[in-house]
């Protein structure tokens, strides 16, 4: 705009007022010299401050990059066979219990006596059925009710053995309701040296009568298991022993019985496969 009314004014200029057109295209012509200049430095060094106005970027690391390193790497620690389950694992709860429990001798100060557990399979949840009745009605597939007890008195059904997985038909009677079992997972004389002698008679009788502590079984896995604790047996279908020791430990928990050495070390050698 100013050369723009610099030409016109020089068209009308005073009579003998000398020409300043060459002065004023020589500055002219000098600025965009400079700024040609200018622009050719741009041009040649782009990250150069004055050519972009702002520092040309700096390259960073790829976080995509980063994370595709960091699952490569993972599946390698989970699937490493010498690593222990960590108890904190939602999946391990089990062992998070284990290591809990109290450190106990399993000898009580006096001898164990059923008698001092309550009446064999008391109704204790008062429902007008013993609880082995209860167990059976439970445990048993199709089981088959006496008519007019309320779905109470089982007469036959089938199970599946929790321990080792065979199939046992039960029928009510008396050289026959014998093959099918009902089983304390936690044995009452081994629940006796660890803690329940201790308690009082009401605690004892509830704890025989627990259905989270019972399981219908054969008469021969219930009998070979006897009282014994996982040192001693764990169920003959290694299939089935996370299972059994995952309740196992669950009744130790519920009931704050405590648990020997070696005891433990089974326990957690069991849980560490599941």
């Amino acid at each position: 705009m100013h050369h723009g009314r610099a030409m016109r004014g020089a068209g009308r200029r005073r009579r003998g007022t000398p020409p300043r057109a060459g002065a004023w295209w020589g500055v002219g012509a000098a600025v965009v010299i400079v700024v040609a200049v200018a622009i050719g430095i741009g041009l040649a060094n782009p990250a150069s401050p004055t050519a972009a106005g702002r520092p040309a970027p700096v390259a960073t690391p790829s976080a995509s990059a980063s994370e595709r390193d960091a699952e490569a790497t993972a599946p390698a620690a989970a699937s490493d066979p010498t690593v222990e389950p960590d108890p904190s694992d939602p999946e391990t709860p089990a062992l998070g219990i284990l290591a809990g429990l109290e450190a106990v001798s399993g000898l009580a100060p006096y001898d164990y006596d059923r008698d001092l557990f309550g009446q064999r399979w008391a109704d204790v949840d008062r429902n007008g059925c013993d609880t082995r009745n209860d167990i059976l009605g439970r445990d048993l597939l199709a089981p088959v009710f006496k008519a007019g007890t309320r779905d109470c008195k089982v007469l036959a059904g089938d199970l599946i053995d929790p321990y080792d997985g065979t199939a046992v038909s039960f029928v009510s009677g008396q050289n026959t309701s014998v093959l099918v079992q009902i089983d304390h997972v936690v044995a009452l004389g081994w629940a006796w040296g660890h803690g329940a002698y201790a308690w009082s008679s009401e605690q004892r009788t509830v704890f025989a009568n627990d259905p989270e502590n019972l399981v219908a079984a054969s008469q021969r896995t219930n009998q070979s298991k006897s009282a014994s604790g996982p040192a001693d047996w764990l169920p003959p279908e290694p299939t089935l022993r996370c299972a059994y020791v995952e309740q196992w430990v669950g009744v130790l928990d519920a009931y704050d019985l405590g648990i020997g050495d070696e005891d433990r070390a089974a326990a957690r050698a069991a849980l560490q496969t599941c």
